[in-house]
């Protein structure tokens, strides 16, 4: 295995002409070990494999360290200045790429900020960790970690505007250096993903399709590398953000139609995709369903979210997962089992400290129902919608509306009309 994807990776093969340059030294053949290592550390400057790039030099001191080449001479100082800029590369390097990493593991374990004092901790917290960086002499993969920091951190604000902007850079790096995308497939498709996201986050349709398009695009190249990893990370992103591209056109029912496709690569990627990932497609499925009119088949996915057993696996989605199914349970007319699933949400939400005015506010009218007449239930919908549409407009309380949008279902039961109508107004005014 090692040798059929030998070709397909760049790190592999230079680890391997590491292992030739340490054969040729052990024969007694410096010179022509020295000339590997320096093959290799051009090869890894150009790939962006600084520790790569490290290791190499670090060979070459201890060759040239024995004296047995004679050429000490200019070699000690040029090597050790070798080694302080790759080691003050890697140091920059790896305090961004830690910084990413652990704001996106912040994100997968509560989502997005949810008070102003998260707000204002996350961003001490940031500006402390943050590296500082000259961008204009940073390398590429600085300038990618330094990206996918910022990358995280605005979307953990909802800053969706200064997301998209660093998603962009993102993506732009990859399209400055067009070898890199064979390089580093995974992260190139990353990237458009986050831009995704931040297009959707911010329903600016045009540029979003523009992007899908790119992700599809690339997938289809039939040149381009390819593993089951990559493989899985395009069906990923792509259904997801194709799913999306639904949402924001209100296009429910069409969206049904990738439906089986979705779950027969589910099956197949069983192995690869984690559990945080495979919530999030059940969490779409069900919008869909919910969507469409079909409130039984939307509880169906919307279980398998609630009784999965780790429920600090994605909070956020967790807690938006069971508002909707209230709302599911009340379209489908299951009125009896209303009572035990407001019940049974509050005391989840209360276990999680992560009740919002949102939740708050369609619980008391949830709870309130079976005490209005269906002659005062038009007004009680305005009075909600009304009341939810001051709450939106608070930035840190927009974050529940990301994942249902309540104001447009509000609508639907005010105008007595489909939601997905209401939806596909919402997007031709957009337009």
């Amino acid at each position: 295995m090692r040798l059929y994807h030998a070709h397909q990776n760049t790190d592999i093969q230079l680890h391997e002409q590491l292992d030739y340059a340490r054969v040729l030294y052990n024969k007694g053949l410096y010179q022509q070990s020295l000339k590997m290592l320096e093959k290799v550390k051009a090869s890894a400057q150009q790939a962006s494999y600084p520790h790569i790039e490290l290791m190499a030099i670090d060979f070459e001191k201890h060759i040239e360290s024995q004296y047995i080449t004679r050429s000490l001479e200019g070699r000690a100082e040029e090597l050790s200045e070798q080694a302080a800029t790759t080691l003050s590369h890697l140091a920059r390097l790896h305090n961004a790429s830690s910084l990413a990493l652990q704001l996106y593991g912040l994100y997968i374990k509560v989502g997005h900020v949810r008070s102003p004092e998260d707000s204002a901790e996350m961003t001490s917290y940031f500006r402390q960790q943050l590296p500082l960086l000259d961008l204009r002499r940073a390398s590429f993969s600085e300038k990618l970690s330094y990206y996918q920091a910022h990358v995280w951190y605005h979307y953990i604000l909802q800053d969706f505007k200064a997301c998209y902007r660093y998603a962009q850079k993102w993506v732009d790096l990859f399209e400055e250096e067009p070898h890199m995308k064979e390089q580093q497939p995974m992260l190139y498709i990353k990237g458009l993903h986050n831009l995704l996201l931040a297009l959707f986050s911010l329903l600016y349709y045009s540029k979003f399709m523009e992007a899908l398009k790119k992700l599809e695009d690339f997938a289809a190249d039939s040149n381009r590398r390819s593993n089951p990893n990559i493989e899985m990370l395009l069906f990923l992103y792509i259904y997801t953000n194709r799913i999306n591209a639904f949402y924001m056109r209100g296009r429910f029912t069409e969206g049904l139609k990738i439906v089986p496709e979705i779950r027969r690569n589910l099956r197949v990627f069983e192995q690869q995709l984690d559990p945080h990932r495979q919530l999030i497609f059940y969490y779409k499925i069900a919008g869909l369903y919910f969507g469409s009119g079909d409130y039984n088949s939307s509880i169906l996915y919307l279980e398998k979210i609630i009784h999965y057993k780790d429920v600090n696996l994605r909070e956020d989605i967790q807690c938006f997962a069971r508002i909707l199914n209230l709302l599911a349970h009340y379209e489908a007319g299951k009125d009896e089992l209303l009572e035990y699933q407001i019940k049974s949400v509050f005391h989840f939400l209360g276990k999680m400290n992560d009740q919002q005015p949102m939740q708050v506010a369609i619980f008391q009218f949830l709870r309130d129902m079976p005490d209005i007449s269906p002659f005062d239930l038009k007004s009680a919908f305005i009075s909600l919608k009304e009341k939810l549409l001051l709450i939106s407009e608070n930035p840190l309380y927009k974050r529940p509306f990301l994942y249902l949008d309540i104001i447009a279902w509000l609508d639907s039961k005010i105008r007595n009309v489909p939601v997905q109508q209401v939806m596909q107004e919402k997007f031709l005014q957009l337009k």
